[in-house]
């Protein structure tokens, strides 16, 4: 096995900081020959589907990958823009926020690279990005704020294949999740409450997440607790009752019981309940894509006023907004501590180091 490295490297020079950022993933086009490989790499992934891996085979190549493709190709098709998906420009834009932000502060010691857990650009590309800019510290942030199995484990998975295959392995951190950072609740509940200022309170705030099946909670996933925690905070610091709000789970697939309650099962119900007014906020989602968009802002939408609703809004993720760019270099900033310092220190190091080597030959 040839093991990846540079053919230009020089022992001598300074080593960098590098961040990378990465975010669930988009298929390149809204084709249903795009979203065929897009969903395959996803749904083959064991962390996202824990399922007998020959017969999900079976299930998903027989099955799920005729039929879904073309189903969420005219889904994308309605959110995707002449620059690509909104997730991958959000993320793109983030990445750049971030390192604009770092170089300010750190000059050109940080490099900041993104990538996607499915699809293009990936992990492995991030990652080879900053190794040939000669970063040997990696910083890793999944733009997840509350950890599951499926979402942050899956991209540590990604990280560590990518390093089996190098000859030096970069020293390593994992953001894993910031649930209840409190710089992110309150970019929150500024996002909240400046778009509360120019459409009014709603009757009820819905905080909408990706759901996951329930046996994941049952096995010892943390991700439900943490959803529960983010809308609490959240509601404290808006001084919200409990009856003015409420957690759902969207995004379900298959017949497994999944996290509940159900987004569209709650909105359809809410009006007979007597909620006509209500807005969504997504937390778990820090760039919005076609879950929210798509799912939240239109088919949704529709579930709740085909009920019998008659206001509803979508309060937008924080997507690159600049007090989103300034919580993620705080976060980024924070687990930096004791690299950026060092980096003069190692290069001095990395030098002498050479020049020894070069005078034993």
């Amino acid at each position: 096995m040839k093991y990846l490295g540079r053919s230009d490297f020089k022992h001598g020079e300074r080593g960098k900081v590098g961040v990378l950022m990465l975010n669930l993933g988009t298929p390149d086009a809204p084709t249903p020959k795009a979203l065929r490989k897009y969903l395959g790499q996803f749904l083959a992934d064991p962390r996202v589907v824990e399922f007998p891996r020959v017969l999900w085979r079976i299930i998903l190549h027989g099955i799920i990958l005729r039929i879904r493709p073309a189903r969420s190709a005219k889904a994308y098709a309605t959110v995707w823009t002449d620059e690509g998906s909104p997730l991958l420009i959000h993320t793109k834009a983030q990445a750049d926020g971030v390192r604009a932000a770092l170089k300010e502060r750190w000059g050109d010691d940080i490099e900041v690279a993104f990538g996607m857990r499915y699809g293009s650009p990936s992990v492995a590309s991030g990652i080879e990005e900053l190794v040939q800019k000669g970063v040997r510290k990696l910083l890793v942030l999944p733009l997840y704020p509350q950890y599951s199995g499926s979402t942050s484990a899956s991209t540590f998975d990604a990280v560590a294949a990518d390093f089996q295959q190098r000859r030096w392995l970069p020293d390593l951190r994992f953001i894993s999740h910031y649930p209840d950072y409190a710089p992110y609740i309150d970019a929150l509940v500024k996002s909240i409450q400046r778009f509360q200022a120019e459409h009014g309170t709603p009757d009820k705030l819905v905080f909408s997440y990706h759901g996951v099946p329930k046996r994941y909670l049952l096995q010892g996933d943390p991700y439900h607790c943490e959803c529960y925690k983010t809308t609490r905070l959240v509601a404290e610091r808006l001084g919200l009752s409990k009856d003015q709000y409420m957690t759902t789970f969207q995004s379900r697939f298959g017949r497994e019981e999944w996290l509940q309650p159900y987004t569209d099962e709650t909105l359809k119900a809410m009006p007979g309940q007597g909620i006509k007014s209500i807005q969504v906020v997504c937390p778990g989602f820090s760039s919005d894509c076609l879950e929210t968009i798509e799912e939240i802002g239109e088919e949704n939408r529709d579930y709740f006023l085909e009920s019998g609703g008659e206001k509803f809004d979508y309060i937008p993720c924080l997507n690159a907004e600049p007090e989103h760019i300034a919580v993620l270099t705080q976060l980024v900033e924070e687990n930096l501590q004791g690299w950026t310092a060092q980096s003069a220190a190692d290069a001095q190091e990395s030098a002498r180091q050479a020049e020894a080597l070069s005078t034993q030959k």
